[in-house]
């Protein structure tokens, strides 16, 4: 036999075989309920708000608008 099937089936075998499986079996505690929100429909675009296109303003003005009215100079 070829060693690269040791060198990879040994691990897998030997691993697989000392792993132990995963609980996926329901419990027995049938008693414990759990309550969960009903869902409610959201549209995706509820909060859509329309915007069109505008020219652009003269830079200066929307300069001064935003600039410190204080003579704060920082």
């Amino acid at each position: 036999m070829k060693p690269s099937l040791f060198v990879v089936g040994l691990p897998l075998l030997v691993g697989g075989c000392a792993s132990t499986p995963p609980d996926v079996i329901a419990s027995a505690d049938v008693q414990q309920t759990y309550s969960v929100r009903p869902l409610r429909y959201r549209s995706p675009i509820s909060g859509f708000v329309a915007r069109q296109p505008v020219d652009p303003k003269p830079w200066r003005q929307q300069n001064e608008q935003l600039s410190p009215k204080s003579g704060d100079q920082s």
